[in-house]
């Protein structure tokens, strides 16, 4: 993780992340009136962005996507104490695509994601990253709101882990297969402009350990999250606002959040990078 700090050093890095910042609240704030929940969350086809950026600009896409999402919030006036964990949310949700791609041993594609060699292992690969980003991202959200009180796990945490997946997926193949190769012409990759010593030296088995960890822990915190909201707190699949509002703060969810929470930190801080690795 010490990448997550040192790019602050690099001029180009800081303005990747208001790039990416900028990008992330321009393609949110158009669709703030398609609301699905008042006051939390609104159709999100912007949510592919910190999946693509994170493949492309690393560390910088994660700070990225964690102020655009915060300067989102303010603007569409869905700024509150929610919003701290969106921070972290969104941050995570930048961050799983450097930390996953080509880590995932017989998984991986061995390329980079530019969709042109391997195209369907490539496409196996970016749904397996896509789907672990958008898990860990509205796990930490749902799991925030549940902490506060304000609403169950499943309410948020379906919605969330839905609007970031179905949007990665549908739109991040084309567009990185647009952007991936004009982007490293240019010399932005994230490799290309961090210091060497910036990237994390991890040996290759703890790096697809962590990787794979991360991507079953994310899913499996969802996954479980949900069933204790539907299964133990009786909460209606696909409740609305209306009829959960004030019914969070479960404390078998906070339990089992703040256990998975602890896990994807300890997994991302030995976790490496192998897109410099692809790079050659």
């Amino acid at each position: 993780m010490r990448e997550l700090v040192t790019m602050w050093r690099d001029t180009r890095m800081i303005m990747l992340v208001a790039v990416v910042a900028a990008v992330y609240v321009a393609l949110l704030i158009p669709f703030a009136g398609f609301v699905i929940i008042p006051g939390i969350t609104a159709v999100r086809p912007g949510n592919v962005i910190p999946v693509i950026f994170g493949l492309m600009f690393g560390p910088a896409a994660a700070w990225g996507s964690a102020i655009g999402n915060l300067i989102n919030d303010i603007f569409a006036g869905q700024f509150g104490p929610g919003s701290a964990f969106g921070f972290v949310g969104n941050f995570f949700f930048g961050l799983l695509g450097y930390k996953l791609w080509g880590n995932l041993g017989p998984l991986s594609s061995g390329v980079e994601p530019d969709f042109r060699e391997r195209p369907v292992r490539q496409f196996v690969e970016f749904a397996l990253v896509a789907v672990a980003a958008s898990a860990v991202c509205a796990a930490i959200i749902a799991w925030g709101l549940e902490l506060l009180g304000l609403f169950p796990f499943s309410v948020l945490g379906t919605i969330i882990f839905l609007n970031n997946t179905i949007a990665a997926l549908i739109l991040g193949p084309p567009l990185l297969y647009l952007t991936y190769p004009r982007i490293k012409s240019m010399g932005l990759l994230y490799p290309d402009l961090l210091h060497a010593d910036d990237l994390p030296e991890t040996g290759a088995t703890r790096a697809q350990t962590a990787a794979v960890g991360l991507l079953l822990v994310a899913i499996a915190w969802v996954v479980v999250g949900i069933a204790v909201s539907l299964g133990l707190q009786d909460v209606p699949f696909a409740a609305d606002q209306a009829e959960t509002l004030g019914e969070g703060g479960a404390t078998l969810q906070i339990i089992l959040g703040a256990i998975a929470f602890l896990i994807v930190l300890g997994l991302t801080a030995i976790s490496g990078e192998r897109l410099s690795k692809l790079l050659g």
